[in-house]
């Protein structure tokens, strides 16, 4: 358990959509807190996993988040229950987790070496919540024993967490995020220096997390990025290792991902005693393959139909002969051979046997989501359809040292969605601040500028046809460099429901576009100032806002509207915590 701070988003008491009772602090992220609390309906322990501030309204980090909320539609016993994203009226955004009461493996590393026959259990249970994982397309990336908890200490059920890629605060597990490299350097395997990831890197990190909680110690990556590079190169180090756990490390942990297993199944079976060298755990060979007639004439004529060859159990019994008269038969049996040969290729073509790129996992919903904030770099988090695609969109970002996090991925899209996002980031990425939010073919466009010139530009572009097939509609703004105070009474009359609404400090001259505008008064709940907030923030750009102004309640409004004025008094009223020591408590908030 993490001690409170002052600064921490909630505190031990405070009540979060008037249904979760904060009970402590989980941890601490780089862009995410997590909270333990209670649901005051249900009793039910749960996690809130909340972004930090000046996060909460990043496109990118969003993404990040809902990509993790992704995770609800996975039913497993060893992936943590995700339950979906809110926000709070004061705009902060969490996600909902059940709460998994027990040690991580992060901690039982610290204690020492954990026993193989735990270990094997670990491995079981961990690589069957992998597999559920897979099959979705969903590849964790940074799986070490900090995600890995053992609820009740027990290994038989070990759970993973945290499928979100967000940089850690804590000293020691460097998690970056990029367009070169996700996950923690001690864990990660080889390929994903270079940024590529597939079920097989998940394989790698377990096993190196399972050979750490052996020894009771991190593995060693070295000082300096040079030496990791070669470190990661070896195989890792696994004598006295035990059997049968040795030799499955052995294979988990090979540096390159073809000598590995090919998928957390295989893992399965290497536990439960079958051989490790089965045709399909390992690299395809040069042989050629031949479907059966059957199939390939299926497959030749109905190509659609078919996305991936099936696998080959065991080969058909060997027919009985049969006596021919061969003056009669004797170019039959060649011309029906050549006919399967041929149909059998057809079919192969058809079902990507001989496909030079590889079938890319299929993203529902594909997203995208590319912004630049104010007087920042730009960032692309999401789905890309092809490596084409994804190194021209980087070496965009990296123009304008930008980062992105992009993922291969095939989906319900144009057969132009690449180069029209191109076209679209090229069109809008002159303007100040901007926003593309790509889901599927329909496509979110903001974008603000206090130049003329840019704004014309771009709004041409667009008019141009810059969309190309996406669907959607630009909103483009042009920013005044002084904003009259004027322009903002008309907001806050509207939306003052519970006396009049005032700018604090109203400058004669009118607001610059560094100028915080801040609003004073009373209003009847967090929700009126939210979208107060929310039609303010429309109106003034990207200036800071500050909404200073006391909360009471629909009642409380009503009666203070109707009661007359108190004239000034010399008395006072002051508020102290009785139970201690009378100290003041000037907010005049109690807690029961």
């Amino acid at each position: 358990m993490t001690d409170s701070r002052p600064g921490d988003l909630f505190q031990p008491g405070d009540l979060v959509n008037n249904t979760y009772r904060v009970e402590a602090i989980l941890g601490r992220g780089g862009t995410s807190d997590v909270y333990r609390a209670r649901s005051e309906i249900s009793g039910r322990l749960v996690a809130l996993k909340v972004l930090k501030s000046e996060f909460s309204t990043n496109e990118d980090y969003l993404l990040l988040l809902t990509r993790e909320e992704a995770m609800r539609e996975i039913r497993h016993d060893a992936i943590v229950r995700y339950s979906e994203n809110h926000r709070t009226a004061d705009g902060h955004v969490y996600l909902l987790i059940d709460y998994v009461d027990g040690p991580g493996m992060d901690k039982k590393l610290k204690q020492g070496p954990m026993s193989a026959d735990d270990l094997l259990v670990i491995c079981r249970r961990v690589s069957e919540g992998l597999q559920a994982a897979h099959e979705r397309n969903i590849f964790h990336r940074d799986l070490s024993p900090d995600n890995i908890i053992l609820r009740d200490g027990d290994p038989a059920q070990a759970v993973i967490i945290d499928f979100g890629i967000a940089k850690d605060t804590n000293p020691g597990a460097e998690t970056i995020v990029g367009n070169e490299f996700a996950g923690k350097y001690a864990y990660a395997a080889p390929e994903q220096l270079a940024g590529k990831t597939d079920a097989r890197t998940d394989i790698y990190s377990l096993g190196a997390s399972l050979l750490a909680n052996f020894r009771g110690k991190s593995p060693d990556i070295g000082r300096n990025p040079m030496e990791v590079v070669q470190k990661k190169a070896e195989p890792l180090d696994t004598t006295d290792v035990p059997e049968p756990l040795k030799t499955i490390l052995d294979k988990m942990t090979q540096p390159n991902p073809d000598d590995r297993f090919q998928s957390a199944a295989a893992v399965l079976d290497a536990l439960a005693g079958n051989p490790f060298d089965a045709a399909d755990n390992e690299p395809l060979s040069d042989a050629t393959v031949i479907a059966p007639l059957n199939t390939a004439a299926k497959a030749a004529a109905q190509p659609d139909l078919i996305t991936s060859a099936p696998p080959l159990k065991e080969e058909s019994p060997a027919p009985k002969p049969v006596k021919q008269d061969t003056k009669k038969s004797g170019m039959v049996l060649p011309i029906a051979i050549g006919g399967v040969v041929v149909a059998g290729i057809v079919g192969a073509f058809a079902m990507g046997l001989f496909s030079s790129e590889p079938a890319l996992p299929v993203a529902d919903p594909y997203r995208l989501s590319i912004a630049k904030a104010k007087d920042s770099s730009p960032r692309a988090v999401g789905f890309v359809p092809g490596e084409e695609v994804a190194t021209a969109l980087r070496e965009h970002m990296q123009q304008q040292n930008g980062t992105s996090d992009l993922t291969l991925a095939s989906g319900a899209i144009v057969e132009s969605w690449g180069p029209d996002m191109l076209t679209v980031v090229d069109a809008i990425d002159e303007m100040d601040v901007w926003r593309v939010s790509l889901s599927g073919n329909l496509a979110e466009i903001e974008g603000s500028t206090n130049s003329k010139p840019i704004y014309d530009s771009v709004l041409a572009a667009f008019d141009a046809g810059a969309l190309g097939a996406l669907n959607g509609e630009p909103g483009l703004t042009l920013e005044e460099i002084i904003l009259a105070p004027e322009k903002l009474d008309p907001i806050l009359n509207t939306f003052a429901d519970c006396g009049p609404l005032m700018q604090v400090n109203r400058p004669i001259a009118g607001y610059g576009p560094e100028s915080p505008v801040v609003i004073g008064g009373v209003m009847s709940s967090e929700a009126s100032s939210a979208t107060l907030a929310n039609a303010l923030s429309a109106a003034i750009g990207s200036r800071p806002l500050n909404i200073d102004v006391d909360i009471l309640n629909t009642t409380l409004c009503l009666i203070e509207s109707v009661l007359p004025k108190a004239p000034a008094s010399a008395n006072d009223v002051g508020f102290f915590q009785g139970d201690q020591d009378n100290n003041p408590n000037p907010t005049g908030e109690f807690l029961v």
